[in-house]
């Protein structure tokens, strides 16, 4: 009997071993405040051209990458900024429903708290790591827990910490703190440029600095042909400029220069390029990695030989009249006063254009290169493999409505990309397109799924989206609409696009996080029951208005239009599972369910309140 149990034991402990053998490597790519007209394959999918609607770009490898799997040409994203979007998607949840609405510290405490991706992953058998931007702003609760021990990722080499911040980039931004009558605070803000001899310049960021750092800063300035956008709020914000080193060399060729070294370094201890201690790929077990690369976000410099490729091009400049403003609530009135671009010059506003598109095209090359390491790992250890791509965490304006930035909820804030590409084909067929709807709320099902998960189980209850290689077969997985929601800088606002319209509202009466001046989900009703002009209604009709210029929201014919969405809107994110956390405590949160089931992912607008075109 007991050989007997030892045999079932083994045989057991193989079977497990080699079922998690089996299970396909895992790559989710993922860039930052990419726009999804920087790829030539969503041009070429929507409007049957290579370039956007601005001019020229280039993007061979996710172009060739497009033709090996499926395209999501309307994926959006949960939240248009870098940090409620990343949170929401590694813990699979609407804003609304996570309780992260914009740049604050949240901890996995509180009672609703779910499993995060990376946690799950484990779960199914793999090893997980991060290179490059985690943007999610995970905290123990006055603890200093590692964030592995918060299910967060077993490994990483963070952009900031690992890089930045050790000089193995082309920029960096760091703060000086020093004591101003006895209190600690922030005395300096400081910009370092970084050179292929090893040298780098850095200077001030406040306007009162000295004569001989004002010397070096307006020759880097010039030596680097740096564009501020000088009309905005944030008037050193970097928008266009050449880079200090050489591609490969950059932040983002640090990124995968890491992720390459990990792949290389199979089953052995190494050094990343900080000096620091890493392990590299074991391969006995499925690796799920995240390469979160940081272009296109400013600073806006594309390395010299990507940006030469850019230099003749004329651009397009976005169409935008002032008058459109004076239809626009006030909270989309103050977005525009903080990050306009209008007021630059001509050449000004082409450089902008042209050096984001030379950055996604570097960007491009670097994908390129890590998918062709990746696919080469995975065949030498003849495994299968999946590979997430997504269109930045949110998207990007470039003077479209007046501006250049995110936090919007205009669709080329909101609106990205995807593609899923599979070494067998049966899930995710090669050169399929899929239509529909889909949200950064699928990615982590369809990861999940990708890994083996059985998204039946209770214990995935959780999860807000779909396995995006189901939404191919099952109707049933059919979306009518998007959802989000943000509280920065335009916040709070959430929003909602259908086919034919784009509606977003505020919806709550303060700006302030759950807090005791502001008590979780007190006069929660607000955005639904307030006076029609306090909830600052945006109502686009996309049949007549596809770049949304003109705000109808309040004008006769679609006021009753305007007003449904409302109530819908409102139903949703204020009334199915809404979340609201107090997250400097450890469990202080409340959920609020008066309309429970309002988000059935159907838009069922009666006939007779929708305008004829």
């Amino acid at each position: 009997m007991k050989k007997l149990v030892q045999a079932l034991v083994l045989f057991l402990f193989v079977f497990n071993l080699n079922a998690q053998k089996n299970k396909p490597n895992i790559l989710w790519i993922m860039t930052d405040d990419q726009r999804k007209d920087s790829n030539a394959y969503f041009n070429e999918i929507t409007t049957g051209t290579k370039e956007s609607p601005l001019g020229y770009v280039e993007s061979p490898s996710l172009d060739k990458l497009a033709k090996e799997g499926v395209v999501y040409p309307n994926m959006h994203c949960q939240s248009p900024g870098c940090a409620p979007s990343r949170a929401g998607i590694i813990m699979g949840k609407y804003s609304f429903r996570s309780g992260v609405y914009g740049f604050e510290y949240f901890h996995n405490n509180p009672d609703f708290f779910s499993q995060l991706l990376p946690d799950a992953m484990v779960d199914q058998g793999y090893q997980t790591v991060l290179f490059g931007k985690t943007g999610v702003r995970l905290k123990g609760y006055k603890s200093k827990k590692p964030k592995e021990e918060m299910g967060y990722y077993q490994q990483y080499v963070d952009y900031g910490q690992d890089l930045r911040r050790t000089g193995n980039t082309d920029w960096d931004n760091t703060s000086v703190w020093g004591k101003v009558n006895g209190k600690g605070q922030k005395v300096d803000s400081r910009v370092n440029f970084y050179y292929p001899d090893g040298t780098h310049k850095s200077f001030s960021r406040y306007e009162t600095i000295s004569d001989a750092e004002k010397k070096v800063k307006a020759e880097v300035e010039k030596e680097l042909d740096i564009l501020y956008a000088y009309t905005r709020s944030t008037e050193d914000l970097i928008i266009g400029g050449v880079n200090s080193m050489p591609a490969g060399k950059t932040l983002d060729g640090n990124i995968l220069t890491e992720f390459v070294s990990y792949l290389k370094n199979e089953n052995k201890g190494y050094k990343i390029l900080n000096g620091r201690n890493f392990q590299g790929v074991d391969s006995s077990k499925p690796v799920f990695a995240n390469l979160s690369f940081h272009f296109p976000h400013t600073p806006v410099m594309p390395p010299k030989e990507f940006r030469d490729r850019f230099k003749d091009k004329v651009y397009e400049i976005p169409e935008f009249d002032k008058k459109e403003l004076k239809k626009l609530p006030k909270q989309l009135q103050d977005y525009y006063k903080k990050t306009k671009i209008d007021g630059l010059k001509y050449e000004e506003k082409q450089q902008a254009i042209r050096d984001y598109y030379a950055f996604c095209a570097y960007g491009d090359d670097l994908i390129g290169k890590a998918v062709e390491e990746f696919k080469a790992y995975s065949k030498k250890h003849k495994q299968e493999y999946v590979i997430v791509y997504v269109c930045g965490d949110h998207g990007w304006q470039l003077g479209e409505q007046g501006v250049e930035g995110k936090f919007s909820p205009w669709d080329l804030s909101t609106h990205t990309t995807a593609i899923v590409v599979a070494s067998d084909k049966k899930t995710f067929p090669a050169g399929k397109v899929y239509d529909g709807f889909t949200e950064y709320v699928d990615i982590m099902p369809t990861i999940l799924a990708a890994g083996g998960a059985d998204l039946s189980e209770k214990k995935f209850d959780f999860l807000d989206g779909y396995d995006m290689g189901a939404v191919l077969s099952d109707k049933k997985l059919k979306r009518d609409y998007i959802i989000g929601e943000i509280n920065h800088v335009v916040g709070p606002r959430a929003y909602i696009k259908t086919k034919d319209f784009t509606f977003s509202m505020q919806t709550r009466p303060h700006r302030g996080k759950a807090s005791k001046k502001y008590p979780p989900n007190v006069n929660i009703k607000w955005g639904i029951d307030a006076p029609r002009e306090e909830v600052q209604m945006a109502l686009y009709d996309l049949r007549v208005d596809s770049k949304e210029r003109n705000n109808v929201a309040n004008d006769k014919e679609y006021v009753a239009l305007a007003d449904w969405f409302r109530k819908k809107l409102g139903n949703i994110v204020l009334g199915d599972g809404r979340v609201e956390c107090d997250w400097t405590k450890g469990n202080d949160f409340n959920i609020s369910n008066f309309a429970k089931g309002a988000d059935d992912k159907r838009i069922d607008i009666p006939n007779k309140i929708i305008p004829k075109k």
